[in-house]
């Protein structure tokens, strides 16, 4: 409970008139996070260690959103994706699986991935040929794969 707010229904009410209240409130509640991004998906910014439900309600409000969560859960990382295959850009600690989405989505977006798995690389490529040229050392993939000189 907040000072500034006696009970949880006054919080709740304080997050449905603006989202942004939530930075008032000290350690809210599951189902205040969740009015506070439902009625505004930045406010994920003031919520120190977010549910996967509240981070994955910030998202759909906002693929871009995610830039906000310090250690999105893997189904909040593919749900940023698949909103905006270009959201992978705010995405700190990628799991591979949302790395390889996101080259099956857009072979491109490999230039977003520190360092991405030779699979990873591949898919880029099988994608996008043209995604080689984001690849830091092409010789290796080339090495393991011969087959996309031809």
């Amino acid at each position: 409970m907040s000072p500034k707010y006696k009970n949880i229904k006054e919080e709740l009410e304080a997050c449905k008139q603006d989202g942004f209240n939530i930075k008032f409130i000290k350690n809210p509640q599951e189902a205040v996070q969740l009015v506070a991004v439902i009625y505004n998906g930045y406010s994920i910014k003031y919520i120190k260690t977010p549910s996967e439900a509240v981070q994955l309600e910030a998202v759909k409000r906002n693929s871009y959103n995610i830039k906000f969560i310090k250690n999105p859960y893997e189904a909040v990382q593919l749900e940023a994706l698949r909103r905006n295959v270009y959201s992978i850009q705010y995405i700190k600690n990628q799991y591979e699986s949302v790395q390889l989405e996101a080259c099956r989505q857009n072979g491109r977006s490999i230039k977003y991935i520190k360092n991405p798995s030779l699979e990873v690389q591949l898919e880029a490529c099988k994608q996008d040929s043209e995604s080689i040229q984001f690849i830091k050392d092409p010789e290796a993939l080339l090495k393991k794969y011969p087959a996309l000189c031809i």
